[in-house]
């Protein structure tokens, strides 16, 4: 901690928790231009990042069974879908 504080001391100051103080400072870390060394931490944009490819990966598994069912029914029934490129 800077200045030699602990986070102990500095959580009492702060009225939180050392480990909460351990956290804040991993994640400055993190997100520092040079991190700590051996600390293998998302930044805070890769946080949001892998949470914004995790919503699409999400959607696009929907749609993707979604045209599979359709698929099927169209199957079943005898019929060819379109495609734009056969309109």
């Amino acid at each position: 901690m800077h200045a030699g504080r602990t986070p102990a001391e500095l959580a009492r100051e702060f009225g939180c928790t050392a480990q909460s103080i351990i956290n804040w400072v991993g994640q400055a870390a993190a997100d520092a231009v040079h991190p700590l060394p051996g600390k293998d931490v998302l930044t805070t944009v890769e946080r949001a990042e892998l949470s914004r490819l995790r919503r699409q990966v999400k959607q696009l598994q929907m749609e993707r069974d979604i045209l599979a069912k359709a698929t099927a029914w169209f199957a079943a029934r005898g019929e060819k879908m379109s495609t734009p490129s056969s309109s």
